[in-house]
C-alpha cells in the first residue's frame, strides 16, 4: 500500500503526509492505527482483513500493558495496571510510599552486601521495571543503575529495587501526557556526570526531547 518503514524504529510504518497521514504500529499480531482521516483507517482496516481476517477492537484503550485515556485536553498514557501487578507480585501493595526512586547520593557497585541466594527475582524485577519506563521517565536513571547487577545481585542492590517499588506506591498511575497545542518546536536537554563511576571511570549521560509541549523521547545511559 505504499507505507514506509521507519528508520528509528522497525515496528513502525507510515504513509502520507499531514491531513492524508497515517501511522500503522505493529508488535507481532497487536496493530496500532492513527491518522487524522478517518475514512483512511477504515480503507486500511478493510485491506488488511481482507488479507488476515482481523478483529478491530475500536478506539485506543489499553495496548501492550499502556492504558491511554482521550479527552479535549489530550491524551494521557500511563501503566497503571501493570505498574500495581509488580507491586503486587513482590509484595509491595501495602508497602510505606517513597518521595523519590533513589536516595540521594547512593552509589551502587559490585560486590556491595551479601550475595543473593535467588538472584532470578532480581533479575525479574529489574525486567518489569524496564517496560514501566515506556510511560516513566521518572525512574529511568534508577533502573539504569539497577540493571547493571542483574549478573550477580546483592542484598543492597535488592534494596535499592525496593526503594524504587515505595515510590511507584506513591502514584502507580503516573505516566505521561500530550497536550492538544499547535507548538510543533523541538527541544532536547542533556546532562552527564562525567566519570562518574567508580568501576569504570565511564559517564551517565541523561536526554530528554519534546515535541512542543509533549515529551516523546528519554533515556538514562552509561
Amino acid at each position: 500500500m505504499g507505507f514506509i518503514q521507519s528508520k528509528s524504529d522497525s515496528s513502525l510504518f507510515t504513509k502520507g503526509c499531514d491531513d492524508n497521514f497515517v501511522a500503522v504500529l505493529v508488535y507481532v499480531d497487536d496493530i496500532l492505527v492513527a491518522s487524522p482521516d478517518v475514512s483512511l483507517i477504515q480503507k486500511l482496516k478493510a485491506y488488511l482483513d481482507a488479507a488476515f481476517k482481523i478483529k478491530d477492537l475500536g478506539e485506543l484503550g489499553y495496548f501492550l500493558g499502556i492504558e491511554a485515556q482521550r479527552n479535549d485536553a489530550g491524551l494521557n498514557l500511563c501503566q497503571r495496571k501493570y505498574a500495581l501487578d509488580i507491586l503486587a507480585e513482590t509484595g509491595f501493595l501495602e508497602c510505606k510510599p517513597a518521595s523519590s526512586p533513589m536516595v540521594p547520593g547512593l552509589h551502587l557497585c559490585h560486590g556491595d552486601g551479601e550475595p543473593l541466594t535467588d538472584s532470578s527475582s532480581y533479575r525479574r524485577l529489574v525486567g518489569r521495571l524496564l517496560y514501566l519506563t515506556a510511560t516513566r521517565p521518572d525512574i529511568a536513571y534508577a533502573t539504569q543503575q539497577l540493571s547493571q547487577f542483574v549478573d550477580a545481585p546483592t542484598d543492597k542492590h535488592m534494596r535499592a529495587a525496593h526503594r524504587v517499588l515505595r515510590y511507584i506506591k506513591q502514584a502507580p498511575g503516573q505516566g505521561i501526557f500530550f497536550p492538544r497545542t499547535e507548538a510543533m518546536q523541538l527541544n532536547v536537554f542533556s546532562d552527564s556526570d562525567w566519570a562518574t563511576c567508580s568501576e569504570t571511570r565511564r559517564s551517565i549521560t541523561g536526554y530528554c526531547i519534546f515535541l512542543g509541549e509533549s515529551l516523546i523521547s528519554w533515556k538514562s545511559k552509561k
